[in-house]
């Protein structure tokens, strides 16, 4: 048997999840739809989000998925044996009502093979990412709007403890401390930090408009970011839960450099390790990886995921995740020594633009350098970094050090 939390921690977890990370820190609202995402495994914590749902006076449609094994892998089935008329197949009524009828979704990772598609033709399933993009591109109009939120949660498992070098108990003691579900009232505590988080991200915000370029610097990295116009920095939405980050999708065609990544990327069921990538003129020009490498050139390849959709800073202070967790969502939050510093290929965040979202077109987001692709890939570095502002008066300021924004 497994390690499973306590049922408190569960209740908790949920209770964070349903009523803060929702509704972008509010919690969800009588009548609002839910739709929940999660793997067998996962079961005992998708238990306590329903009844959280339901007790908040909410309706929860379930995604409920099979497990994937080394006996039965669906996922693998599926890229093995798909044509590529399958592979395009978008089911385009049955998404479009899902997007009108669903107010928030609930994410939950739980790998049971982080590696289930190695040896996977990685075309195949670029071409599926492709083929769904129109879903993703509803889904942000409408949050854009302001009447869709998501978060994404983590819930171990012996096969993502084991790719992390830890036992599932320790596994699960990073995601208690780092959700903070070992308070009596995780999300009183969540707030404090957001309050605390709040401070610097009002700081960076007031300094944004004086920015032209960021220049990330360290043993591994010399890389020139352009910020681009009318950006704003993002941070402690509820967007993950964990997120302790800051962050902003710059000006996708002013990214000039290179940079190396110390963290491991485990991305369409694939570890990539080694990574180092080269900028000119916005473009990616050169990428290695030490592992993995044709996987992260045909993620490169597809259309948008040769340009910066995000750069994103966290500071060591306020997380609590010091172990390396063989997933993104907490290693692009880790604390440890240095913090970490990350961007991510593909998608911006239009909703990083400093003026009424809901009214910028496509084409305005375009003429803005808001980067658009079915690829949004987040890589993480936990090594020593400094990043200075250059900003448009010829001064520069530096905004992050030693794993600490020092605004």
């Amino acid at each position: 048997m497994h390690y499973t939390p306590s049922q408190k921690i569960l209740e908790r977890y949920a209770n964070v999840l349903v009523n803060f990370a929702l509704n972008s820190g509010k919690g969800i609202k009588k009548g609002d739809v839910v739709r929940v995402t999660a793997s067998e495994i996962a079961k005992p914590l998708y238990r306590e989000l329903q009844i959280a749902i339901l007790k908040a006076g909410g309706h929860m449609v379930g995604n409920f998925q099979p497990n994937d094994t080394l006996e039965i892998n669906m996922s693998r089935d599926y890229y093995n044996h798909a044509k590529p008329d399958q592979l395009d197949f978008f089911p385009r009524k049955l998404l479009k009502g899902m997007i009108e009828d669903v107010d928030h979704t609930i994410y939950i990772i739980s790998e049971t093979d982080p590696q289930a598609l190695k040896g996977v033709d990685p075309k195949k399933m670029m071409r599926k990412g492709m083929a769904m993009k129109p879903f993703m591109d509803w889904r942000n109009e409408k949050e854009n709007k302001g009447k869709f939120t998501w978060t994404i949660a983590l819930y171990g498992t012996p096969a993502m403890a084991h790719e992390a070098s830890l036992t599932d108990e320790e596994y699960w003691t990073q995601i208690i401390r780092a959700c903070f579900l070992d308070e009596l009232d995780p999300i009183k505590k969540w707030k404090q930090v957001y309050k605390q988080l709040d401070v610097y991200l009002k700081k960076i915000n007031t300094l944004s408009p004086q920015i032209d370029t960021l220049h990330v610097e360290g043993d591994d990295a010399d890389l020139h970011i352009k910020l681009g116009e009318k950006r704003k920095w993002l941070g402690g939405s509820g967007r993950n839960i964990p997120s302790f980050e800051i962050f902003t999708s710059p000006d996708c065609r002013g990214t000039n450099g290179w940079i190396r990544f110390n963290q491991p990327l485990y991305r369409y069921g694939n570890k990539i390790e080694g990574i180092e990538i080269e900028f000119k003129n916005g473009k990616v020009v050169k990428s290695s990886a030490a592992h993995n490498e044709p996987v992260l050139k045909q993620m490169i390849a597809t259309e948008g995921a040769n340009m910066v959709g995000e750069f994103s800073l966290t500071d060591k202070r306020f997380s609590r995740i010091t172990k390396f967790m063989a997933d993104t969502l907490f290693d692009e939050n880790m604390g440890g020594p240095q913090g970490n510093t990350h961007i991510a290929l593909g998608r911006s965040y239009t909703d990083c633009y400093s003026g009424n979202v809901a009214k910028l077109t496509k084409a305005g987001a375009a003429k803005l350098g808001y980067n658009d692709s079915s690829v949004h890939t987040d890589i993480v570095s936990t090594t020593e970094r400094t990043v200075t502002a250059h900003l448009k008066n010829g001064t520069t300021k530096v905004i992050y050090k030693n794993g600490e924004f020092v605004l």
